[in-house]
């Protein structure tokens, strides 16, 4: 296996032991998001992603019906288990069920339901356990609690933060679209990291409002995935998807406006969505889903490429960035 060829900061979650690379695999796409992906292909990707310094993987049941879990887990499983964190979620199990379902184009027999009842959760876990073969994750997330919130915290809240006592896993958090309902649920309860998809990029920084403020505030880590908003940030053609849905003329000129001004200053706009994001002082870690080993490559190339400070200045300027969002230095 080619040795590490570079070396990714990594950062602390909230006042936990866990840390995560400022850059990590998000593996839904390996799970067969939108249509099949080649197993050789998955375990290439991982690969990729390891060979490119990121050792934080983030995964779910819900993904493919436990199929992401089971292709990272086989991808990781000759990697030391000391040197990689792993973060799933809870608050869905699987059940049995035949035939094509939601967005995934591999089924496997099974599908994914809500359940965030207390016993839901632990069987969540060990259900994630056998399916990426390790003994532990580090971090465990709910997943999408937006319409069960009060259950959501009597049931997998406490079973999360029973786990975390009991050292199976090392950090609590959410894991959502919304800025509200995940701003609600962290004014409730203890939480050491909130993974928030879609709602801090070049196109949507409606985390600044409410959500960002009070993890700052509550010392809670954000790992900070949708930073292309389902594509549209990394080519903002006619037809680009915005929250998974084709966008609208708005954003769309929007996106383009925005590409306009990267290219005064050759920087892609690809490099641009990756670095915004990093540079608020909530986000710990940017997470970056990928279907192939050269989308990996190319998000990576992207992270590092030198951007000048003017692209940010002038951004603003057009009216295109939030005058009070933190930008790279």
């Amino acid at each position: 296996m080619v040795g590490d060829r570079h070396a990714l900061p990594t950062r602390t979650l909230g006042d936990t032991d866990v840390s995560v690379t400022a850059v990590g695999l998000g593996c839904a796409p390996l799970a067969g998001l939108f249509s099949p992906v080649d197993p050789a292909v998955a375990a290439a990707t991982v690969d990729a992603a390891w060979n490119g310094g990121i050792r934080h993987f983030d995964t779910a049941p819900h993904y493919g019906a436990g199929l992401s879990e089971e292709r990272l887990g086989s991808a990781l499983a000759s990697r030391p288990r000391d040197a990689f964190t792993l973060s799933t979620k809870m608050g869905r199990v699987l059940v049995d069920h035949e035939g094509p379902w939601d967005i995934w184009g591999e089924p496997n027999g099974k599908a994914s339901v809500f359940d965030f009842s207390y016993r839901g959760a632990h069987d969540a876990h060990l259900g994630s356990l056998e399916s990426l073969g390790t003994d532990r994750v580090e971090i465990g997330l709910i997943h999408d609690p937006d319409d069960h919130a009060s259950e959501a915290l009597a049931g997998t809240h406490k079973a999360l933060t029973e786990l975390k006592a009991a050292g199976r896993i090392g950090a609590v958090g959410i894991g959502m679209n919304s800025t509200d309902a995940a701003a609600d649920l962290l004014s409730q309860a203890d939480f050491d990291v909130a993974l928030i998809a879609g709602r801090y990029t070049l196109l949507d920084q409606s985390a600044l409002d409410r959500l960002y403020p009070l993890c700052v505030d509550r010392g809670v880590s954000v790992i900070a995935a949708g930073v292309f908003n389902s594509g549209i940030l990394a080519d903002p053609k006619p037809g680009a998807h915005f929250n998974y849905a084709e966008a609208d003329q708005r954003l769309l000129a929007r996106a383009q406006a925005i590409a306009t001004v990267c290219a005064r200053y050759d920087t892609p706009l690809r490099a641009a969505a990756l670095q915004f994001p990093a540079a608020h002082p909530a986000v710990a870690s940017i997470l970056v889903g990928a279907r192939n080993p050269g989308e990996v490559d190319d998000a990576l190339a992207m992270y590092a490429h030198p951007i000048p400070g003017t692209l940010w200045h002038d951004l603003k300027r057009a009216g295109l960035l939030a005058e009070e969002a933190p930008v790279p230095a």
